[in-house]
């Protein structure tokens, strides 16, 4: 069976603090075997379980949430489909060649409907950009991301109705390096 990532929201910000080695025995417990982590923002690599990455999103949050007493929403994706996202088909090599551009992948629960493109597209400026393909939005960002207007609230209001998290892809691609 292939390796599939959970890809947790807000594990260790916010308050809610969970040690790695705990998060690795909760799945574990949980039915997962050879449970990995990689960095403390909530990426689980695992394998075994059975069904397709929805059920196993529902079995992970029923879990965490009767474990750690809060809702974790989570979003499995394969090894095989991460490579795929980390390639990021949706912008062409220029758009992503300057070393001082950021991008950033969020994870949802299935493709972003047309409500949300349009909340996402009307932040869209010379300097952040997004792109959706499949379950991924992508958001490009023209230098620094915490210098971008929209990290300081105007992302998230767009976004409040749509259960994702969010990853570099440079985090993506490092965690891809060492585990898939």
């Amino acid at each position: 069976m292939a390796s599939r990532v959970a890809f947790l929201r807000g594990i260790n910000v916010g308050g809610h603090r969970v040690k790695m080695e705990d998060l690795r025995a909760l799945f574990g417990r949980a039915g997962f075997g050879d449970v990995r982590t990689f960095i403390a923002s909530g990426n689980v690599i695992f394998e075994g379980g059975r069904g397709s990455s929805a059920s196993q999103e529902r079995t992970i949050e029923a879990f965490l949430a009767r474990a750690l007493g809060y809702e974790v929403a989570t979003f499995v994706r394969g090894i095989d489909e991460l490579h795929g996202i980390a390639a990021v088909p949706t912008f062409m090599a220029a758009d992503y060649a300057d070393p001082s551009y950021n991008l950033h992948v969020m994870f949802l629960r299935s493709a972003a409907g047309a409500e949300v493109r349009r909340a996402l597209e009307a932040l869209q400026s010379d300097r952040d950009e997004f792109r959706f393909a499949g379950r991924e939005a992508y958001w490009l960002t023209r230098g620094r991301m915490s210098e971008s207007p929209l990290f300081a609230g105007a992302l998230a209001k767009a976004t409040a109705s749509l259960p994702h998290t969010m990853r570099s892809v440079k985090s993506l691609r490092k965690l891809l390096a060492k585990h898939g």
